[in-house]
């Protein structure tokens, strides 16, 4: 009998079990009015609940309309919020699909404009207007951005009960589990980065005061929801070029992090301070692949690796390998929403169409 291919094998983390190893990375959409989604947002995740994933993680969501990264991205701050997201939660559902939000504090990188108009920062003359931006040292995300407040440590703790509270809704709209993004140049990896991190009180200098804002927020969504739901932490485990923050770095934060009662880190890289580019390490297929099997065997710890992973046979071998224990997809899901099917039958899955609803199994085998 023909094996089942690594990647199509299910998954357990706290009380929901994934029905594969593949994952709908989070994609930023800047659709929302708002905060909220709409008919956009339920057609482009309608495509992904029939698709046959393991698991969806939905775009960066903001904690507050402050955190939000630019004013056409989601949030999770109010109940209007609330009440739109659980028809898209409703779709993968019943598909039997795990959904899960991401949630996030842009920090320095938010009030911005949306990539298309040309993604800098909103100024007083910008179509929406900006609004202050907060990070852990009064340092631009970019050069000749707007020039974040540095956060007084008394409003620490408002961050924590920000994402808490976020985390809860999230739960209300009908979603898993939650992913804290602490990636990507945001607010939580700042704090963690000794490039944009130059506080010199208990929130900043040595990497366990980089790191404990993160760690407390982590430990505040944690209480925040029940046993059974999986909190999942995005890294950036590097910095961008130019960045200083080490994969020693980002390993110890983890070990922080399982101890909070986070279940997987999501193991990305780059933001900080240069966009996307990655220090000393060139991309390529599976490129960050190194970050989660070195936090996985190290800490002993589920990771999920994300980027550049396009091809079946590589997926499939990172977790066959045991390198990652899931893998995230994003371009790779809008060039093909079909990908999971197509990689089944690549992968000689003896079964292929059982990953997809019965309807569309059925009209596969009737066109055959």
């Amino acid at each position: 009998m023909t094996k089942t291919p690594a990647l199509f094998t299910p998954f357990t983390l706290r009380g929901v079990t994934f029905p594969n190893r593949i994952t709908l990375a989070p994609m930023c959409q800047y659709q929302a009015i708002d905060g909220v989604p709409n008919n956009w947002h339920r057609a482009h995740h309608g495509r992904y609940a029939t698709s046959g994933l393991g698991c969806a993680i939905v775009e960066s969501t903001g904690i507050t309309a402050e955190g939000r990264i630019s004013a056409g991205c989601t949030g999770i701050y109010n109940d209007e919020q609330v009440e739109a997201w659980k028809p898209i939660t409703a779709l993968y559902r019943d598909q039997g699909v795990p959904v899960i939000m991401q949630i996030n504090h842009a920090g320095a990188k938010s009030s911005t404009m949306r990539p298309w108009d040309g993604g800098g920062p909103l100024e007083e003359d910008s179509t929406e207007p900006p609004w202050e931006t907060v990070a852990p040292s009064a340092i631009p995300a970019r050069e000749g951005w707007h020039t974040p407040r540095a956060l007084d440590v008394s409003e620490m703790a408002g961050i924590a009960s920000d994402f808490a509270t976020a985390a809860k809704r999230a739960l209300a709209a009908g979603f898993d589990g939650v992913e804290i993004h602490g990636a990507h140049g945001y607010l939580l990896h700042s704090f963690m980065s000794p490039w944009s991190n130059r506080r010199n009180d208990a929130y900043g200098g040595t990497l366990e005061g980089r790191m404990r804002l993160p760690v407390e927020v982590a430990r505040a969504v944690r209480a925040a929801v029940p046993d059974h739901v999986p909190v999942l932490y995005r890294a950036s485990c590097v910095d961008g070029e130019g960045g200083s923050l080490t994969l020693d770095d980002t390993v110890a934060l983890a070990a922080e992090l399982k101890k909070a009662g986070v279940d997987l880190i999501d193991a990305s890289g780059g933001g900080i301070p240069a966009g996307m580019r990655l220090a000393k390490m060139k991309t390529g297929p599976g490129f960050q692949v190194p970050y989660a099997d070195r936090i996985r065997h190290e800490i002993d710890m589920p990771t999920m690796a994300v980027g550049m992973i396009t091809e079946p046979e590589l997926a499939n071998r990172i977790i066959e390998e045991g390198k990652a224990d899931m893998v995230a997809l994003a371009r790779q899901f809008l060039r093909d929403p079909a990908w999971a099917y197509h990689a089944a039958q690549e992968l000689g899955h003896p079964e292929p169409a059982s990953i997809l609803p019965k309807l569309y199994a059925f009209y596969l085998r009737i066109s055959a």
